[in-house]
């Protein structure tokens, strides 16, 4: 109930009013906090002189986002623009050979970032993933294909392997784990597609021109093989009527955001603040509570310009690649909550959708979530935090179902069937703003540290209860009902846009 009915405009709008609001006070608050902590010696390491003629600092605790957009920004420009080039020149010339090619640049591009011997390294594990695969047992792939993901996660095969890139540089290590592990799971994915389809015999061939393609190569995101094969495969491919539209606002989209990172982090220290939890404590509730807040929205923002990025390259190569993940500002459930859509589609379809069914019953549902987060937990690298992280977010997607299966119990379910749809919606809407809080903090394990998780929990549901965590859960509701009508809209409308296509 409650799922498709629609609120009073007016309250609707008082709900638009208040997190309007409330955003604002706790960005002033989080602002006031960064300009006054912008010279403490503890923020030294992490916030460098930036725009010097206006005097502001920026926050630059983020590794992998800096090194992007300064030392390695030409080289990913030059490397991308030659690939788009390249294929744009092939798809003129041959394009039945367009999957050849791009395969051949990707892996020159690989030798030239990380040596001749890391190519040969992978292409030890590719052959040992074909061979399995020929075999047409499944579960012989899959094992095979987790034991090739430990030995790069796991001392002491990892740094054995690691010796196989020449040179030393910055990103290396970044490098070197998301071309080996994205090249298991795509190696694993041909594997378990061809014992699935033994009709269609596919080649070792077929796997190196998968694996091999460069925008996906290191940073994915990850594609099954099923889906860039027959993509991959067409002879003379046809854009559709506003396609280029579509991936020049892509394009330009991704640059805004860039641009709007840059901004947002001289003047706003979000990522150096949590580090230093003497100065974090010393912040009003409503500021905390943004705090931590803005550290999942700028994963997700980060994760959007990584995969915004590639995706367009792809699309331009005539590819549908897998849609940048959901937003957290419009997550309230664990069953939607991912930061990689690619490697959440590889999951879903080869772990937990095949032992969880419908998800509707709680002890398969149990065993592909368990089964599922072993795997997230092996390739994010096992260690005390991803443990944490894995069990705490386990436990909330199951818990999830238990709760609905409550509520679907006799008493409660004829308790929400005495009540209006819009009361039910509102009766909906306040658990969905607990499970928003509880998606915050599960993840805030992860991407930031435990410390300051137990921080913001210790002070949003101890120190400042009622009053906090009153006024937080209620300005959360007003978010999630917001995001309740949003989906309502885009359901009514894709509804109207079906009932045209039907025959009258």
């Amino acid at each position: 109930m409650g799922v498709t009915t629609a609120l009073p405009a007016a309250e609707l709008g008082l709900y638009s009013l208040v997190l309007s609001g409330a955003l604002a006070y706790a960005g002033r608050g989080l602002l006031e906090a960064s300009q006054d902590g912008a010279h403490r010696k503890a923020f030294q390491e992490s916030v460098r002189p930036g725009w010097e003629y206006i005097g502001r600092k920026m926050d630059v605790a983020d590794f992998e986002w800096v090194m992007w957009f300064t030392s390695f920004r030409n080289v990913i420009i030059f490397i991308l623009s030659g690939h788009v080039l390249f294929a744009k020149l092939c798809t003129m010339v041959t394009p039945q050979l367009r999957s050849w090619m791009y395969a051949v640049y990707g892996a020159l591009a690989v030798v030239g970032t990380m040596g001749p011997w890391y190519l040969l390294l992978l292409l030890g594990h590719c052959v040992s993933l074909y061979v399995a695969s020929l075999l047409g047992q499944p579960w012989l792939c899959l094992s095979l294909g987790m034991a090739s993901l430990a030995s790069f996660k796991l001392d002491p095969l990892i740094s054995w392997q690691n010796g196989f890139v020449t040179g030393t540089f910055d990103l290396q290590e970044v490098l070197f784990q998301g071309g080996s592990g994205f090249t298991v799971l795509r190696c694993t994915s041909f594997a378990l597609e061809s014992c699935a389809h033994p009709d269609r015999r596919y080649s070792l061939a077929d796997l190196l021109k998968y694996n091999f393609y460069l925008p996906f190569f290191f940073f994915g995101p990850i594609m099954t093989f099923d889906r860039f094969h027959a993509q991959v495969s067409q002879a003379e491919p046809v854009r559709r009527e506003g396609e280029l539209w579509h991936i020049r606002a892509q394009a330009g989209l991704s640059v805004v955001a860039i641009m709007a990172v840059d901004i947002f982090f001289h003047f706003f220290y979000i990522l150096t603040i949590p580090s230093d939890l003497k100065y974090a404590n010393r912040l009003p509730d409503s500021a905390l509570a943004g705090l931590a807040y803005s550290n999942l929205v700028y994963d997700w923002v980060k994760a959007a310009v990584l995969f915004g990025v590639v995706s367009t390259v792809a699309r331009l190569d005539h590819l549908d690649p897998p849609q940048p993940p959901k937003c957290i500002t419009a997550l309230y459930v664990f069953s939607e909550t991912h930061f990689d859509r690619g490697i959440n589609d590889w999951l879903c379809k080869y772990v937990y959708d095949h032992i969880g069914g419908e998800h509707s019953a709680v002890v398969p549902e149990l065993v592909a979530s368990v089964a599922t987060f072993a795997i997230t937990t092996l390739w994010l690298g096992p260690c005390d935090i991803v443990y944490l992280w894995s069990v705490l977010n386990c436990f909330g997607l199951n818990f999830e179902l238990w709760v609905q299966k409550l509520a679907e119990w006799g008493p409660l379910a004829r308790i929400e069937a005495s009540l209006s749809e819009q009361m039910s919606r509102r009766v909906r809407a306040v658990f969905g703003a607990m499970n928003f809080w509880a998606i915050i903090m599960y993840n805030l394990v992860s991407l930031n540290s435990l410390e300051f998780t137990e921080l913001v929990a210790r002070r949003l549901l101890l120190t400042g209860f009622p009053q906090t965590t009153l006024a937080v859960l209620f300005v959360t509701y007003c978010g999630v009902q917001l995001v309740k009508e949003r989906e309502r809209t885009l359901a009514l409308e894709e509804e109207q846009k079906q009932d045209k296509l039907k025959p009258e």
